[in-house]
C-alpha cells in the first residue's frame, strides 16, 4: 500500500523550516477561481484540495517571504491499488448520504485516484516508524481518524464490537470540505489492511455556514468561535439552538448577531419559553401544583391531530438527518401549544361557575402539561440541558420520544415549578458581541495537517 517518492516542497528561509501546507497562502491554481486567499492544503472559496507547491505567488503566513522549493523523500499512499475495493463499497453503502458528499466521493472517483502524500517534515506529530524516515511525522489526515477506533477502546475493550462486529451502523457528520478524508482516505486505510473493518455507513454533510457577509476565519478575526462565545452570557444551549436551527443542509447559510438576536427573542423565548411557562405556570397556580384530568372536546381531539402530524414529520426529519427541519418542528409544536391556550384561555375559564366551561380549563391545562413533557423529550438531541430543565420542572425523569401525542402524565401528577426558561437578549449586548474577534495569532506553529 505504500510508496517512496521524492516531493518538492515549501521551505521557508525566514523560519529557517518546512512549511505545513496550511501555513503557506496564495492564489488558488484553478482558473475558474483564483482565490487570493487560499490556504496550501484546500481553498476556502472552491473548496478544492490542493497541494501547495501548486499555489501561485506562494508566501509564508508567518512572515510573508517567498517560500524556496526543496526537494524530501515521503510516504505515499498506493490509492489506485485500492480503487477497486472502493468502488465496490461505494456501490453499496452511499444511498443515504447527503448529495453533497457523494457528488464530492464521485468526483474523486471519476478523474482517478492517485498516491496521496501521508508524510511531513515537521517535529510535532506522530512519528514515522520507519528506517530514514524517523525525522518525519505523519499527515494528520493520516493518523486522526486512526483516532476514531483507538478512543472507542479507551472507552471500551469491547471495541471491536463496534468496529469490527455486526449489526452496527456508522453514521459520521461533518463540513463537506472534510468529505474526502472520510469518504476515500480513511476507508482505504482500512480496506488496505485487509482486516474486517466496519467502514462509514452514511455520511452526512453540510455545507458552509458563513458569517456577517463573509467567510469564518480564526487565523483572520473572522467570526465568533468556541472560546468566544464561552465567554458570552449566552447558555451553550442557545447556541446550539441557532446553529442547528440555520444548519446549512443544502445550501451556505450565514451568522448574523441580528439574526441570533432574533431568533432567541422570537423562537425561544416568545414562543418555546412562554408556553411552557405558561403551561406549567397553571398547574401551579390553578390546581395546586397537580395536573387536572378531564374530558376533552372534538375541537381539542382535531388540535390533538394536529400536534400528531408535526410529530411525525419530526421522527421522519430525525431519521433521515434533517436535523434542521426536525427542529423546526418542535417549534411548530410550540406554537400550537400558545395557539391552545390562545384558543381556550383557562386563566378565565377556570373561575366560571359553569362547570362545562372549567372542564374546557381543565382540559387545556391538562393537554398543555403533556404538550410540555413531549417537548421536552424532542429537544433533548438539540438542547440537552433546556430538556433537563422542562423535566425538572415538569417534576418527571427524562423519556424517549413517543411515536403518538397522549396522556404521558398521570391525574394529580405534581408539577414542581414553572420558573422562565430564557431571557431576553437586548441591543447592547449584540454590539458587544459583534466586537469579539478570533484568535489571529500569527505565531509560527508545529503542526502535522495540511
Amino acid at each position: 500500500m505504500w510508496l517512496e517518492k521524492d516531493v518538492q516542497q515549501l521551505f521557508s528561509p525566514k523560519l529557517d523550516k518546512f512549511l505545513a501546507d496550511r501555513f503557506v497562502e496564495g492564489t488558488c491554481p484553478k482558473p475558474e477561481c483564483a482565490y487570493e486567499d487560499a490556504r496550501g492544503d484546500q481553498c476556502d472559496k472552491c473548496g478544492g484540495l490542493l497541494n501547495a507547491i501548486d499555489l501561485v505567488n506562494p508566501r509564508c503566513k508567518f512572515t510573508g517571504c517567498t517560500p524556496e522549493i526543496r526537494t524530501s523523500k515521503h510516504l505515499f499512499l498506493n490509492l489506485p491499488k485500492i480503487e477497486s475495493e472502493l468502488k465496490v463499497w461505494l456501490n453499496e453503502v452511499t444511498s443515504e448520504w447527503s448529495n453533497n458528499a457523494k457528488q464530492i466521493f464521485d468526483s474523486w472517483i471519476k478523474k482517478g485516484l492517485e498516491p496521496r502524500c501521508m508524510t511531513r517534515d515537521l517535529k510535532w506529530g506522530v512519528k514515522v516508524p520507519k528506517e530514514g524516515f524517523d525525522h518525519k511525522v505523519f499527515y494528520v489526515w493520516f493518523d486522526a481518524p486512526i483516532g476514531y477506533p483507538s478512543i472507542t477502546a479507551e472507552y471500551t475493550p469491547k471495541w471491536r464490537d463496534w468496529w469490527q462486529g455486526k449489526d452496527v451502523k456508522y453514521y459520521q457528520f461533518m463540513g463537506k470540505d472534510n468529505v474526502p478524508f472520510h469518504s476515500v482516505l480513511f476507508p482505504s486505510y482500512l480496506l488496505g489492511t485487509g482486516k474486517p473493518w466496519n467502514l462509514v455507513n452514511v455520511i452526512n454533510a453540510t455545507e458552509y455556514l458563513n458569517y456577517e457577509n463573509g467567510k469564518f476565519s480564526k487565523s483572520r478575526g473572522v467570526g465568533v468561535f468556541g472560546n468566544q462565545a464561552a465567554e458570552t452570557n449566552i447558555p451553550s444551549d442557545v447556541w446550539r439552538f441557532y446553529l442547528i436551527y440555520m444548519r446549512p443542509e443544502v445550501q451556505d447559510t450565514e451568522f448574523q448577531w441580528s439574526d441570533f438576536q432574533l431568533k432567541n427573542n422570537s423562537e425561544l423565548l416568545n414562543n418555546l419559553g412562554n408556553f411552557i411557562n405558561r403551561g406549567l405556570s397553571f398547574v401551579v397556580k390553578f390546581y395546586d401544583q397537580k395536573v387536572p384530568s378531564a374530558e376533552i372536546n372534538g375541537n381539542m381531539r382535531a388540535w390533538v391531530a394536529e400536534v400528531n402530524v408535526l410529530l411525525k414529520e419530526y421522527i421522519e426529519c430525525m431519521e433521515s438527518n434533517q436535523q434542521r427541519e426536525g427542529l423546526r418542528r418542535v417549534l411548530a409544536i410550540s406554537k400550537l401549544g400558545n395557539k391552545l391556550i390562545q384558543t381556550w384561555q383557562p386563566w378565565v375559564k377556570v373561575k366560571s361557575k359553569d362547570p362545562a366551561l372549567r372542564n374546557e380549563a381543565s382540559a387545556c391545562v391538562m393537554l398543555s402539561a403533556n404538550l410540555v413533557f413531549l417537548l421536552s423529550s424532542l429537544l433533548e438531541p438539540f438542547m440537552p440541558m433546556t430538556s433537563f430543565e422542562i423535566a425538572r420542572q415538569l417534576g418527571v425523569a427524562r423519556a424517549q420520544i413517543p411515536s403518538k401525542f397522549g396522556a404521558f402524565l398521570e391525574k394529580d401528577h405534581k408539577v414542581y415549578e414553572s420558573r422562565p426558561l430564557f431571557r431576553k437578549i437586548e441591543d447592547e449586548e449584540v454590539k458587544e458581541y459583534r466586537a469579539l474577534k478570533g484568535d489571529d495569532s500569527q505565531k509560527p506553529i508545529e503542526s502535522s495537517g495540511g
